[in-house]
């Protein structure tokens, strides 16, 4: 038997050697055993396996262990707690989401500033006093548990919504009576990544089987099902719609024309391309259109006997295409909206109206079109900032949409469809002037001549003098775009004379397809390639230096993060890697891991592959001489992305850095991957982040 020790003593024995702040941390010892696993012949030691069971008392005890190290670091840091509470009074300003009609009523989601979470609440009229749907503060003492899922039935009669418990990517879904305020007796479990389908006096959705005890958090999800519940009826009564025995690892995903005549199943098996089958709401007949899993599909609604889907086939940025359910093959498809500059990221039928939603160079610009597909006008807007929304029915004559940008908080606009007008609805009121702050857009150029778009924001007139404390953040992966978006916590950054930077790099879906798979499988070292490239760019044009740099980046950034700092480690002060995929030899092996190989390749495709996912996975190539600081964080309910990688990595790292740099972990409780976190459990977070951050670049923040 293994036997584990932890340093678990007074807090002076937290350092090796007594007072000085560059000295090498006495951490808690972390047990190996004798686990090696074969890759093609090739032996790979997994000696921090046993940190995989989330369940065993030997990985609590390590998780106290650390937690308690992290804790009392942090508490030397003079300027935490002042942090934290510049960050309060950042957060505590009102704020709404854009208001959408449903069933005769206007519905709204708002947080009165401090709320762990936004609250529901419904009116008839937009200028009624709006009334209390759904208040998620009451689900739990502490606020974790949060509200996932929100659909209203096409009459206004009920709502159904899923909820998160900790943060798990697990749902339960719940009907509520909107008039009376009554929650119905129906309860769905066991839900992953479903949406919800109204259709007549129940529902469609998707479902796994219950896991086996023990494993709701790490264990494998397979056979996925489609299912119809009638409302009043148990979950055991729910029909059984669709299921594929023989594919267990499919996923699937529902949705329905307004008119309720077409139902269009997305099925996958990856994050990229699906299969396309079609159900006839009438004859409950099932055709399958599209069988490979080589492109997108999107149901955007049935129009004139049309189904209109956004798709990449053929359209690398993006297209709406026709498609006849009675007279389906491909060679009858017919293009709506051809393939343009930009990239097609949404489209809604509002108001008689196509409202397309384009991204240019990684921020919006949203064009109107007739049904048909025939150019009408743009929006009006000029600004480098992200809009959304556009919710509503196709006879509406009006619907919302946001605005925002790194420096401005999401404003609200109403738009009279017919006459192509916006007006303000609604502004927050925030302790933060954005009118002294500028953001710019620059292309560097990559390590292969690849020119890379990034964002960079900082006041105006910023002195720029390779000192300023800068932080750089990416994600390059799964098609993913990063746009112009506002978050309080950066605020101390640029109220501190600092500089954030967004690069918008390869592997993600700023350019479309092909940008994507440019950092993808035997290409994925092009993400860090740009990455690095990034930070040379805010060094060489000084930015920063290499003492003020610190980088950010979550799940897919979260092995961005520690795959950089591993390959140029002289280049950063602090590496801050968030819920990342660390262990790149097994992460298909839990939960939904298997989803990401259209990104990754598995250790198991190829001997090439194996070898060259083992030359760039964080846990397997840490330096032992330089290093920047590090404070990784996870969480104990994360289901994406499993916390042993985590867990696996810190352990590897205190381990085999043999430098003075602080390495530790910060591993939440009650929390997941990120959606749902209760706004004191951000807010005390992000204190602890920019602390550890700014203590480390040896920089004290002025708070006010």
């Amino acid at each position: 038997m293994r036997k584990i020790v932890f340093m678990l003593t007074i807090a002076s024995m937290f350092w090796s050697c007594g007072k000085a702040k560059k000295s090498r941390l006495n951490y808690p010892e972390t047990a190996k055993v004798d686990t090696v696993d074969y890759y093609f012949g090739h032996a790979v030691p997994d000696p921090y396996r046993w940190l995989e069971d989330d369940n065993s008392e030997e990985t609590k005890a390590w998780i106290k262990a650390q937690n308690e190290l992290t804790e009392w670091y942090l508490q030397q840091i003079p300027f935490r707690d002042q942090i934290k509470e510049r960050l309060t009074k950042l957060w505590d300003y009102p704020r709404s989401s854009a208001p959408f009609k449903k069933g005769g009523y206007y519905f709204v989601f708002k947080n009165n500033g401090l709320q762990n979470q936004s609250v529901a609440y419904f009116m008839k009229n937009l200028g009624d006093e709006p009334q209390v749907l759904l208040d998620p503060n009451t689900f739990s003492e502490d606020g974790t548990v949060s509200l996932t899922t929100f659909e209203v039935s096409d009459d206004g009669k009920y709502v159904a919504y899923g909820i998160s418990r900790g943060g798990s990517d697990w749902n339960e879904f719940f009907v509520k009576e909107i008039e009376t305020g009554k929650t119905l007796d129906d309860h769905i479990q066991w839900v992953k990544f479903s949406g919800i389908s109204w259709y007549n006096d129940g529902f469609f959705y998707t479902r796994y089987p219950e896991p086996k005890p023990g494993d709701e958090l790490k264990g494998v999800n397979e056979h996925n099902k489609i299912y119809y519940h009638k409302l009043g009826t148990p979950q055991s009564s729910d029909v059984l719609i669709y299921e594929d025995p023989k594919n267990p690892q499919w996923g699937y995903n529902v949705s329905l024309s307004e008119d309720k005549k077409y139902m269009a199943i997305r099925i996958t098996r990856t994050t990229s391309g699906n299969a396309l089958y079609i159900r006839d709401m009438q004859t409950q007949k099932i055709t399958k259109i599209v069988e490979n899993f080589d492109n997108d599909y999107f149901l955007i609604d049935h129009v004139n006997g049309k189904l209109l889907f956004m798709t990449n086939n053929n359209a690398p940025k993006y297209k709406v295409i026709a498609i006849d359910p009675k007279n389906h093959v491909s060679s009858n498809w017919a293009d709506v909206l051809p393939e343009g500059e930009g990239v097609l990221r949404s489209v809604s039928l509002v108001g008689g109206k196509m409202i397309a939603n384009y991204m240019e160079n990684a921020y919006s610009r949203i064009k109107i079109y007739d049904l048909e597909g025939k150019y009408l006008y743009n929006l009006d807007n000029d600004e480098i900032g992200t809009i959304g929304g556009f919710d509503g029915d196709i006879n509406d004559s009006e619907t919302f949409y946001t605005l925002t940008s790194f420096t401005t908080p999401a404003t609200i606009y109403r738009y009279d469809i017919q006459n192509n007008k916006s007006e303000l609805y609604e502004r927050p009121n925030i302790d933060f002037d954005p009118s002294q702050y500028e953001t710019q857009q620059v292309f560097y150029t990559s390590k292969d001549g690849t020119k890379v778009p990034m964002f960079i924001v900082h006041k105006k007139g910023l002195k720029l003098d390779g000192k300023r404390p800068t932080l750089l953040y990416g994600y390059g992966g799964f098609n993913v775009s990063l746009t112009p978006s506002f978050s309080v916590t950066r605020l101390i950054w640029l109220e501190n004379d600092g500089v954030f930077a967004l690069a918008n790099l390869r592997g993600g879906g700023e350019f479309g397809k092909e940008w994507h798979k440019a950092g993808t499988k035997m290409q994925k070292q092009n993400v860090f390639d740009d990455f690095i490239a990034a930070a040379e760019y805010l060094i060489n044009n000084k930015y920063t230096n290499p003492k003020r740099l610190a980088i950010q980046g979550g799940s897919n950034g979260g092995l961005l993060v520690g795959a950089v700092a591993n390959q140029r480690p002289e280049l950063f002060a602090v590496a801050l890697p968030a819920v990342g995929v660390m262990d790149m030899l097994r992460y298909h092996l839990f939960t939904i891991g298997r989803y990401w190989a259209t990104d990754y390749g598995t250790s198991q495709d190829s001997e090439e592959m194996f070898l060259y996912l083992k030359n760039y996975s964080p846990l397997h190539t840490i330096p032992t001489s330089t290093y920047p600081a590090t404070m990784v964080t996870t969480a104990d309910h994360d289901d994406r992305v499993v916390p042993a990688h985590s867990f696996k990595f810190a352990a590897a790292l205190q381990n085999m850095y043999q430098g003075t740099n602080p390495v530790i972990i910060r591993i939440e409780t009650k929390a997941g991957h990120g959606a749902g976190k209760p706004t004191a459990m951000i807010i005390q977070e992000y204190a602890d982040l920019w602390s550890f951050a700014f203590y480390n670049m040896d920089f004290t923040p002025k708070v006010k």
